[in-house]
């Protein structure tokens, strides 16, 4: 299963390149209900889309992300000052008598004081890294679907609870972030044929077993290059309850390199060309769809551990 991907940072400029529009309706109603629910959980990445707004828009939203990080800055400041001040007092306790208490005292706010001050500093910074770009479940991501006769990028969450479904999906059902190919017919049938979508990435990231011991691997196709991965997306909604967009990346079979590697699972990359074809279902020919699925994108992928 594809438990985590590196999305595509640049998104303005693929959709750019792909003709598409963001929807900046969908990325402004986002990070407004973030405001009141930290829980919601966007990407650096995607937050640096609007590092340099354009537009009124686009202005708004960069001053959603700025309250926002003002506001975890405030609580990271405030950790810290609690952290700093147990780890004093652990300290202390140590010059007098080795406790459990102080000894586990010392080693937890000093994990904690390290960690504080490690997201305080991706608050403030402005170059990127690569940690930006990584999703993991039930992080948001920006999906390409097709909308009033075009391509729309809309904001999100890895992780698709299906319409009609109860919110208790989420943890009745974890694994939902992965479609398997050979459920679409069985679990997916409400959204397969209907609500398809494309994710841009340029790695994945997988869980294998290595001597007894689980190790994170990152695979990249090679030659290094954008994948346009098939997914599954849906629109839910409930009475008092805030509307979700979500989706689900499609697996198949792996290649060779992938077996080998100790996984079985692999994304599927659909080919450029394929796109339109992929974002408007024909729900009465899904072996069309089928087909696309098996006329994918087939790069090598190298593997290493993951940083």
């Amino acid at each position: 299963m594809c438990y985590s991907a590196q999305i595509r940072a640049e998104y303005k400029q693929f959709v750019r390149m792909f003709g598409g529009v963001l929807s900046i309706r969908a990325f402004s109603k986002l990070y407004f209900e973030r405001q009141s629910d930290p829980k919601i959980k966007i990407p650096k990445a995607v937050d640096d889309l609007f590092l340099n707004p354009q537009t009124d828009d686009e202005r708004e939203i960069k001053a959603l992300i700025d309250a926002f990080n003002a506001e975890q800055a405030s609580l990271l400041e405030q950790d810290l000052f609690k952290q700093r001040k147990r780890l004093a007092d652990g300290e202390r306790s140590l010059l007098v008598k080795t406790t459990k208490k102080a000894t586990d005292d010392v080693r937890i706010a000093t994990d904690k004081i390290e960690r504080a001050r490690g997201k305080l500093a991706d608050l403030n910074r402005i170059e990127p890294k690569a940690r930006d770009a990584r999703i993991f479940p039930g992080v948001y991501a920006p999906v390409m679907v097709w909308e009033d006769g075009q391509r729309v990028v809309k904001p999100m969450r890895y992780q698709c609870r299906p319409a009609g479904k109860p919110a208790f999906y989420d943890t009745k059902y974890p694994g939902t972030y992965n479609a398997r190919r050979d459920n679409l017919e069985g679990f997916w049938k409400d959204l397969y044929g209907f609500s398809h979508g494309i994710m841009v990435v340029n790695a994945f990231f997988e869980n294998v077993d290595r001597d007894g011991k689980n190790v994170v691997l990152e695979f990249r196709p090679q030659p290094e290059q954008d994948m346009l991965v098939a997914c599954l997306w849906s629109h839910w909604r409930a009475p008092g309850q805030p509307e979700l967009l979500s989706f689900a990346a499609i697996t198949d079979e792996p290649p060779p390199e992938v077996a080998a590697a100790g996984h079985d699972r692999c994304i599927v990359p659909i080919k450029p060309e394929n796109v339109d074809a992929w974002l408007k279902p024909d729900r009465s020919n899904l072996a069309a769809q089928y087909a696309i699925l098996d006329d994918r994108a087939r790069p090598y992928y190298e593997h290493r551990l993951a940083a």
